[in-house]
């Protein structure tokens, strides 16, 4: 039997879940922080493709150097991208929030569901996140 975590806003109950995640709300949401404020310095000092066509085209290429994929992208797509991945050799993260929150941390005003990075410019995001997570 896996224990209930209840999710805590201002001291009220907001949401109830079963207990998946190994890692604490505090270290969870720090690990989300410090993706967020690595992708924000991608953006600023590195080279990356959005979207699911060109994060293909830059696997088959071989230039990828980390996937990014949201939470709500679709099944298929999801395990499309992981095959090219393995095959490229390239590390997956998913992240944890939907396409919104993607473009968000981006600094974007639009939905990201898939983004590859192929320059991570003076961001350490490659080696900070674990590759091959699923």
């Amino acid at each position: 039997v896996v224990p209930a975590v209840a999710i805590l806003a201002q001291g009220r109950l907001v949401h109830e879940s079963p207990c998946v995640s190994v890692m604490s709300g505090k270290k969870a949401a720090k690990s989300t922080e410090s993706i967020n404020a690595r992708l924000a310095l991608v953006v600023k000092s590195g080279k990356f493709q959005l979207g699911v066509r060109s994060t293909l085209k830059s696997l088959r290429q071989g230039k990828s150097k980390l996937v990014i994929i949201a939470n709500n992208t679709p099944a298929l797509r999801k395990s499309e991208i992981e095959y090219y991945a393995m095959l490229a050799k390239t590390g997956v993260h998913h992240f944890n929030g939907d396409n919104n929150a993607l473009g968000t941390a981006m600094g974007k005003f639009f939905r990201v569901g898939v983004m590859t990075i192929t320059d991570p410019g003076d961001s350490d995001i490659v080696r900070a996140v674990p590759s091959g997570e699923a």
